[in-house]
C-alpha cells in the first residue's frame, strides 16, 4: 500500500484543464473536476474520468512502475478504470495483500490462456487468488494433466506473458455474455451466468483470451516474470459433490525469479515441517480409520504438549478474573435452534441424535451452554463482568476431502470463554481480551499478526440475525476497541459470524505463512434470543453485551501450526521431553536414574535412555526427536555429581553440577524463553 503526499495541485481548479496528469501527454479538453483524497489526508482535483493510471503517473514515475491496482473508497479497481466521482485512493503494490491478490488473479487468467492455447475445447470453471498463489477449475474431458502437460503451460505462459498486452475491462449485457460462452461451448460460465441475471456483467480480455470476470487485474501480462505450476488436485463442481469431479490446476507468480525460488525454498521447507510427518515422527498424535477420519487420538507426549498450553492459558485467565466451567458433549436440539446454530451451521453439523422421543446434537458449539449457566441463577450488575472460561470439545461435520491432519478435524477443543458485560463494561473488556491475546501469541512466539475486522454483509442481511442497529452498534464497538489497542486492521465485509462481528488474528509462522487463530467477536443478539438479563443499580431489568473470545481458537489447528512453526523443536517449557539423561554403560545406569528422579522431583520433565547402544548413537538418535537437552552421564559425572550437558542443535555445553543445570533449566522454564 503506497501512501502519497498531496500537497501541490496537479493541475490548477478550472474548467479547461488536462486530463490526467501530465499535460505534455494529455490533450486538453473541458472537464468536470472531482476531488481525491489520498492516505495522507491530502486532496487534489482531477478531471472526472481520470484513471487509476494517470494519477499514479502524476504523482511519480516509480509509482506507476510498480502499482499494480488502486484501491477506490475501499474497493480494488483496475489502474485502467475511470473513476467518475470523488474518491479516497490507495494505490496498491506487491507488498500489500490485495496486491498480491490481484496479480494472482490475472496470474490465473494467464494460466487459462495458455491452457486455452495448447488444448483447445477446454471448459473453464472458477480460477481465483488464493493465500499463496491461485488455481483454476478445468474439465479436460478425458485428459488427465501430467507433469510434462505442465511444463509445457508454464512455457506457454512466459511466452504470453513477454507479449505484455494489457488486461482490459469490458462491460457488457446478460444476453452478449451468454451468446459467447453458449459459441464457446462452456457449460460451467453458463450456469454462473444464471446468478448474474441482475448484476453487472464484466469480461476481461487479454491477448486471444476472454473471461467472465469481476476483476480486477493488473495493467499487463509483462509484471508477470516468474511462474510455477505446482500442482493438479481434483474439485467438485461449485463444491458440491454430486458434481462432476474437475481437474485444480494450482500455481504461483512473482515479479521476480528471486522471489519465486524464496518461495519454492519454503515450500520445501515446509514439507520438512508438516505437523503430520512431525506429528508421526515425535509420537504426539495418530489419526486411524478404526476411530474414524478426522478425529486425533492424543500419545502422551501430545498429551503434555497439550495440557502444558492448556495450563498456561488457565494460569493467565486466572490472573484476569476468569471462571472455569465444564459442559456436556451434546446438547438437546432445542437449544441450538435458540441460539440459531441450527440450521444456519446446519450442513456442518452431525446428524440429531434420538433419544426417547428427543433429539440431540454433538454439540457443534460451546455457547449456548455458557448462556444456560449465565441463566442458572438471577444476575446483578454486581456481577459483571462475568467471565466464563472452557476448554470445551465441539464437532464438525467436514467432508473427508477438506480433512487435513490437525488443521481441519472433526472433533476439536475451542479455549472458550464468553464474557458478559454492561455495555459502559465493554470497550475496556475487549482491550483486556485483545491484550490477552497479543500476550498468548508473543508467548508462543508468534511476532508478527495482522488483524482483520469482520462485519456483515448489508447486502446479505439473511444470513445473520439481529436488528440493524445492534449491528450498527456492534460494529462500532469492534472498530473503537481496534483503534484503541492500536490495532493495524483490515475490513472483511461478509465474515461476520451470524450473531455478531468480530476481530480475527492471523499469525505469521517462520515460513510467512498466515494462519486465522484467535478471535474476539460482540454479540447483541445471543442476549435476546436466550432472554439473558441482569438487574441494573436502578432496580431494572437490562440486558448484557456478550464477548465470544478464544485466543488459540481449536486448540488442535494451533497445535499444528505451533508444530510447523517450531518444526517440532519446542521451547524448553512447552517441550514434551524437556531432558533425557545417557548413561554411558549399564554400570552407570542407577546415577542415571538417581539424576531422572531429582530432576523429575524438580518439576522437569525427563526421561532415561537404559538401552544398551553406544552413547553416540543415543545422541544421534535423539537429536531426531529433538528433545532440548541431552545430559551424558558417565565415570566422571558419577564421581562429581555432575552431567555432560548436550543442547539441541548447538551441542557440548560442558560439565554442569547438577543443581546448575536444574536451577537454569527451571528459569528458561519459568521465563518461557
Amino acid at each position: 500500500m503506497v501512501e502519497v503526499t498531496g500537497s501541490t495541485p496537479v493541475s490548477p481548479t478550472r474548467s479547461k484543464t488536462t486530463i490526467g496528469a501530465c499535460s505534455d501527454f494529455f490533450l486538453e479538453k473541458t472537464a468536470t473536476m472531482i476531488t481525491i483524497t489520498f492516505p495522507d489526508g491530502a486532496t487534489r482535483e482531477f478531471p472526472e474520468g481520470t484513471t487509476g493510471r494517470e494519477i499514479a503517473e502524476g504523482l511519480s514515475k516509480g509509482l506507476a512502475r510498480e502499482a499494480l491496482a488502486v484501491s477506490v473508497n475501499g474497493q480494488t479497481w483496475d489502474l485502467s478504470r475511470p473513476i467518475l466521482s470523488d474518491a479516497s485512493v490507495v494505490f496498491l503494490k506487491w507488498g500489500d495483500d490485495e496486491g498480491k491478490r490481484t496479480f494472482w488473479h490475472s496470474s490465473a487468467h494467464l494460466m487459462a490462456e495458455a491452457i486455452e492455447a495448447l488444448f483447445p475445447g477446454t471448459k473453464f470453471g472458477i480460477g481465483p487468488p488464493v493465500e499463496n498463489g491461485f488455481y483454476y477449475d478445468i474439465d479436460m474431458g478425458d485428459h488427465s494433466l501430467s507433469g510434462d502437460d505442465l511444463l509445457q503451460i508454464e512455457k506457454k505462459m512466459e511466452a504470453l506473458a513477454g507479449r505484455d498486452v494489457p488486461y482490459r475491462r469490458e462491460v457488457v449485457t446478460w444476453e452478449k455474455a451468454v451468446q459467447h460462452f453458449r459459441a464457446k461451448g462452456d457449460t460451467y460460465k453458463l450456469e454462473l451466468l444464471q446468478d448474474l441475471r441482475d448484476k453487472e456483467i464484466t469480461f476481461y480480455h487479454q491477448g486471444e483470451f476472454t473471461d467472465l470476470c469481476f476483476g480486477p487485474h493488473i495493467p499487463g501480462t509483462g509484471r508477470i516474470k516468474a511462474i510455477k505450476l505446482l500442482n493438479v488436485a481434483g474439485a467438485y463442481w461449485r463444491g458440491n459433490e454430486k458434481n462432476k469431479m474437475l481437474q485444480r490446476v494450482y500455481g504461483v507468480t512473482f515479479p521476480s525469479r528471486k522471489e519465486l525460488d524464496d518461495h519454492l525454498f519454503r515450500l520445501e521447507e515446509a514439507k520438512r515441517r508438516d505437523h503430520r510427518k512431525l506429528g508421526a515422527e515425535l509420537d504426539l498424535f495418530f489419526l486411524t480409520p478404526r476411530v474414524g477420519a478426522g478425529l486425533p487420538l492424543w500419545l502422551p507426549k501430545g498429551a503434555i504438549l497439550r495440557e502444558t498450553l492448556e495450563s498456561f492459558l488457565k494460569e493467565e485467565q486466572k490472573k484476569r478474573g476468569y471462571l472455569p466451567v465444564v459442559t456436556p458433549h451434546i446438547g438437546n436440539l432445542s437449544l441450538y435452534k435458540t441460539s440459531g446454530h441450527y440450521p444456519y451451521y446446519k450442513d456442518s453439523q452431525f446428524d440429531p441424535i434420538v433419544v426417547e422421543d428427543e433429539e440431540y446434537l454433538l454439540k457443534p458449539m460451546n455457547c449456548p451452554h455458557h448462556h444456560q449457566i449465565y441463566l442458572s441463577r438471577p444476575r446483578s450488575y454486581r456481577d459483571l463482568p462475568l467471565r466464563l472460561a472452557e476448554f470445551g470439545t465441539v464437532y464438525r461435520y467436514e467432508q473427508s476431502g477438506e480433512l487435513n491432519g490437525l488443521t481441519r478435524v472433526r472433533s476439536f477443543t475451542v479455549d472458550d470463554s464468553h464474557i458478559y458485560v454492561m455495555q459502559e463494561q465493554l470497550k475496556d473488556e475487549l482491550c483486556r481480551v485483545i491484550e490477552l491475546i497479543q500476550h498468548v501469541f508473543g508467548t508462543l512466539g508468534f511476532k508478527t499478526f495482522k488483524t482483520r475486522l469482520s462485519f456483515r454483509d448489508p447486502k446479505n442481511k439473511e444470513k445473520y440475525g439481529g436488528a440493524d442497529d445492534m449491528w450498527e452498534r456492534s460494529e462500532a464497538d469492534i472498530r473503537e476497541a481496534a483503534d484503541s489497542m492500536q490495532l493495524r486492521y483490515s475490513i472483511d465485509v461478509g465474515e461476520a459470524a451470524f450473531y455478531g462481528p468480530k476481530i480475527d488474528f492471523l499469525v505469521q509462522d517462520a515460513l510467512l505463512r498466515n494462519w486465522q487463530l484467535g478471535t474476539v467477536q460482540v454479540d447483541y443478539v445471543m442476549p435476546e434470543r436466550f432472554n439473558l438479563e441482569y438487574t441494573g443499580s436502578d432496580g431494572q431489568k437490562h440486558r448484557p453485551v456478550i464477548i465470544h473470545r478464544a485466543p488459540f481458537g481449536s486448540l488442535e489447528r494451533f497445535i499444528g501450526v505451533l508444530i510447523e512453526h517450531f518444526a517440532g523443536e519446542f521451547p524448553v517449557w512447552l517441550a514434551p521431553v524437556q531432558a533425557v539423561v545417557l548413561p554411558l554403560t549399564d554400570r552407570h545406569l542407577d546415577y542415571a536414574r538417581k539424576v531422572s528422579d531429582d530432576l523429575s522431583a524438580s518439576g522437569i520433565r525427563v526421561e532415561v535412555d537404559d538401552r544398551n547402544e553406544k552413547v553416540g548413537y543415543k545422541i544421534r538418535e535423539w537429536e531426531t526427536k529433538k528433545v532440548p537437552y541431552m545430559l551424558v552421564a558417565g565415570d566422571k559425572e558419577m564421581t562429581a555429581g555432575s552431567i555432560s550437558v548436550r543442547r539441541h542443535g548447538k551441542g557440548d555445553l560442558g560439565v554442569q553440577s547438577l543443581e546448575t543445570f536444574t536451577a537454569t533449566t527451571l528459569e528458561e522454564i519459568r521465563t518461557k524463553s
